[in-house]
């Protein structure tokens, strides 16, 4: 049956678009690193000390440090001296200042340093109450990938071992600390296989025990011991500067390894050597079989008859010359008694010149791939593993013994100590300890083809009974792993999104979000969130999971300055998503502010038949500009989104039609929305939301814990704005509104919410008012008390149609009037007249004025204020009991979804 044309079409699409997907994300990744050098050079001492030299060179050249001619000064001084005079001068220089303080705050104070007395790489803290119990058990190895053979037998074969066993497993390749980083969040268990404790790396080992993984270091060579290493006499055969690479990484190894704490070994005089080490906890599990290798012996030809007899040796490196040695004297004194016996060396071997005397009885195959080397390994008679006795061979697998099996060929062997746990002498393979016994061995062989057949098929028995892949699954990887336990379900599981959360605790959606699921929590769910974090220059640039309240949250990278169309759609982010959603098996996803994490995310919900919920808490759905304000600072005033009337708006703007579809359909696929406000529905509802997909759960928020402190009778009117600067809140209405004002009986609180991201948005010296003017820092939820007790009044001049309008019902809930405008979800539970005033959304500061102007007229009518109305308000409470309800509903419904719109 042909495939669909159309369906190979949309999947070309969809692959070529997660192809240009990862390409930006590069892209991206490239950019901040080069930003992240930059600023370190710019920060740097020498940068600083060599400002004076580089201010001169770029005046010889006309220009100043920011490539502006020199010439252009005099002009611009003129204009700025002419409009504003010395003060213009003197704030234009403290903006400059300012700007570079907070370009460093920025970077300096992206994350609260980690305390010193707790040793934490970071901030962020798990609790086993939030611990792997609630994820998909899921092994992590991260491990070394280029070592092709190490890890078929210590990667993939455990691997396969583990998926027998029906758990899921993750391999990451060690050098990509990022996705390392990341993996180690959603993982169970965590293998370190092979990995030298670089810094970077002993950083992933930090966070592993951070998040109480209980992480194991595991080898299947004596790497760690330099004593015992340079004790094996094929170290002594490489060159001087490949031998001292080598131990270079022993201290890196063994660093690594007791910084783990727990170890896994490929054989029991390796756990041994661990243990000695300094590890404790160290388990056993061999190299074994794979499919690979069984496939390729049962598709292997029968041997071509021939009246010689084969001995193969085979060498992956060249670091096996003294091992080969042991052997040497016995087999040059077989060849020379039975003619017909002949060598071949499969790989590199310095081999001796006293075998040139055998002519073409010596027979050299380099460069094989593994299903040739078996190939060429079953056409022989006689496998050998010879070894130098050391206490680094014991540690060593026995796997040559195990391949040479799996083709039938009779083996002979160093009495070493992984051999001895499977070869039995004279029984299924011969050991032999000196050159006598060597000899011995191949003449034996050599004469008897039936003993030889004898020796191969019982080997093959007895390897398959122990070192086939369900024999290990069973076995070996089931003793040490066990069966992955089954998730209990306890409660509604929820996995809810908001782009930022604790403790970036930004934006009153941010608030809401976190509220709801602290009650979504004690009420008995598995809450779960996926918010971002920004870059840092002490965390790699991964995830990081961490714990508030009881939920388990999981924060990506989200980088600085996406445009709308990052915003809008961000691959990366949806990626992380998906492995997030996987990890966590919710009943339900519920959505809060998307921007930055992306619509992509809706998306995996539908791929995976996970129901979602969106809470919409601004226009952004509807409108590329989030809160429906024009540039010029006004709101649009559309109902019914006409995007003619858009394109108008941001012109340039080419993706509006195609943002207009991929939001139709995120709206479209989810189980229910929901509205902060009844006038928020009705946006929705005018722009082609059926009225049953759309419910109002209103935002409830922090009720008072104590009595309002009563206000000094006759002290000026107090006013407070919390809005930021952004001119959607009315900040520059605001600030003209009271410069206008030519009394001095009142004083205004204003918040800068950006003073707790480590920087100052808000200037006293900027405004020229005659009342008091305070700045202060942003509020905590337990502040909140504290700080409506400084006022009497607040101001909400915000600029569009508010979803909701959480300072609002904070300030109406501690008995303070609300000048708020109207309509909107801001104003919903203001009465004019009776616990607020409205003013119109008209833009002009002249409104605001009136309306502050007729409160300072009547200052008494705040002596002893009590809201009215304050039985009218919701709670957190209440939302939550109602939120839970709606979210069960949409965990519950199994089809039907994204119809109605």
């Amino acid at each position: 049956m042909r495939d669909d044309p159309r369906e190979t079409l949309t999947e070309s699409y969809r692959s070529a678009a997660h192809l240009n997907g990862l390409r930006a994300e590069q892209l991206q990744k490239e950019n901040q690193k080069l930003l992240r050098q930059l600023f370190l050079i710019q920060t740097s001492l020498s940068w600083r000390v060599t400002l004076p030299l580089r201010a001169v060179r770029a005046l010889t050249f006309g220009r100043l440090l920011s490539g502006r001619p020199v010439s252009e000064l005099p002009e611009r001084f003129r204009r700025l001296w002419g409009r504003e005079g010395l003060s213009g001068i003197r704030k234009t220089v403290t903006h400059r200042v300012r700007r570079l303080k907070r370009l460093h705050g920025d970077r300096r104070k992206v994350l609260p340093q980690a305390s010193g007395d707790t040793g934490a790489l970071h901030p962020y803290r798990a609790t086993p109450e939030c611990g792997t119990a609630r994820l998909k058990p899921q092994v992590l190895i991260i491990a070394e990938l280029s070592l092709r053979q190490c890890a078929k037998y210590r990667v993939w074969q455990k691997r396969d071992f583990l998926k027998t066993l029906g758990w899921s497993v993750q391999v990451v390749d060690w050098r990509d600390i990022a996705e390392a980083q990341s993996a180690l969040q959603l993982c169970t268990h965590v293998i370190f296989y092979r990995v030298p404790g670089f810094d970077d790396v002993m950083t992933l080992v930090q966070e592993a025990h951070r998040l109480g993984l209980a992480p194991r270091w595991e080898v299947d060579d004596l790497i760690f011991d330099e004593g015992e290493y340079r004790q094996n006499g094929n170290i002594d055969t490489l060159p001087a500067a490949e031998r001292d690479l080598l131990l270079s990484g022993v201290a890196l190894f063994r660093r690594c390894m007791l910084a783990c704490g727990r170890g896994i070994a490929s054989t029991a005089a390796l756990a041994g050597a661990m243990r000695e080490a300094g590890l404790t906890d160290v388990a056993v599990l061999e190299n074994a079989l794979d499919a690979q290798t069984l496939g390729i012996a049962e598709a292997l030809p029968a041997p071509v008859p021939s009246d010689r007899i084969w001995v193969s040796y085979g060498s992956g490196t060249n670091t096996h010359d003294a091992d080969f040695r042991q052997a040497e004297a016995g087999l040059l004194a077989a060849m020379d008694e039975e003619p017909r016996l002949c060598l071949r060396v499969i790989g590199q071997l310095q081999l001796s010149s006293a075998f040139s005397r055998f002519g073409d009885r010596v027979e050299r195959l380099t460069e094989l791939t593994y299903p040739e080397y078996l190939k060429a390994l079953s056409q022989t008679d006689i496998a050998i593993a010879p070894l130098e006795k050391t206490l680094f061979n014991d540690c060593k697998s026995n796997i040559k013994f195990l391949e040479a099996a799996i083709v039938r060929v009779a083996a002979i062997c160093s009495p070493c100590a992984a051999f001895l746990t499977v070869l039995r002498d004279g029984k299924n393979g011969l050991l032999a300890a000196d050159t006598v016994a060597w000899r011995n061995g191949f003449l034996a062989l050599a004469r008897d083809g039936d003993y030889r057949k004898r020796l191969a098929e019982a080997a093959y028995e007895d390897v398959m009974a122990r070192y086939a892949p369900e024999a290990m699954a069973q076995t070996q990887a089931r003793t040490l792993f066990g069966l992955p336990p089954r998730q209990e379900s306890e409660g509604l599981r929820v996995l809810m999104a908001n782009v930022y959360f604790a403790p970036r605790s930004f934006g009153g959606a941010t608030i809401v979000a976190e509220e709801m699921g602290r009650r979504l929590v004690r009420k008995g769910a598995q809450v779960s969130v996926m918010t971002s974090r920004p870059p840092a220059v002490d965390i790699p640039d991964g995830d990081v999971r961490y714990d508030v309240d009881g939920m388990m949250v999981f924060a990506a990278v989200l980088p600085d300055g996406l445009d709308g169309v990052g915003h809008l759609d961000n691959p990366a982010m949806a990626s992380r998503f998906a492995d997030v959603l996987e990890a966590c098996q919710p009943d339900v996803v519920h959505v809060h502010a998307a921007q930055g994490l992306g619509t992509g995310i809706l998306r995996i919900c539908q791929e995976r038949g996970i129901p979602y919920v969106l809470t919409l808490h601004d226009a952004w759905w509807l409108c590329e500009r989030q809160f429906m304000v024009k540039a010029d600072g006004r709101y649009c005033f559309q109902t019914t989104i006409d995007p003619a009337v858009c394109q108008a708006c941001v012109p340039g703007v080419r993706y509006l039609a195609d943002r207009a579809v991929v939001m139709r359909q995120a709206l479209a696929g989810a189980a229910l929305l929901i509205s902060p406000s009844q006038a928020h529905r009705e946006l929705y509802l005018a722009n082609g939301i059926a009225p049953e997909r759309i419910v109002v759960n209103r935002n409830g928020f922090c009720w008072p814990k104590r009595a309002r402190r009563p206000r000094i009778p006759g002290m000026p009117l107090r006013f407070g704005f919390v809005g930021g600067t952004e001119a959607v809140k009315g900040y520059g209405l605001l600030k003209e509104a009271m410069q206008s004002l030519s009394r001095n009986d009142w004083e205004l609180v204003v918040v800068d919410n950006k003073l707790n991201l480590g920087f100052q948005s808000i200037f006293p010296e900027d405004w020229t008012v005659r009342g008091t003017l305070r700045v202060v820092p942003a509020y905590t939820q337990a502040g909140l008390d504290d700080f409506y007790d400084q006022i009497d009044v607040l101001l909400f001049p915000s600029q569009w149609k508010e979803s909701y309008g959480l300072t609002v019902r904070e300030a109406l809930a501690r008995d303070v009037w609300v000048i708020t405008t109207s309509p909107g979800g801001q104003s919903e539970d203001v009465v004019d007249g009776v616990n607020g005033t409205w003013l119109p959304l008209d833009g002009k500061p002249q409104t605001l004025v009136q309306a502050v102007s007729a409160l300072l007229d009547a200052p008494e009518r705040f002596e002893g204020y009590v809201n009215p109305c304050k039985e009218r308000l919701a709670t957190y409470d209440m939302q939550a009991e109602e939120l839970y309800g709606f979210l069960k509903q949409a965990a519950g419904q199994s089809s039907g979804r994204g119809a109605g719109l």
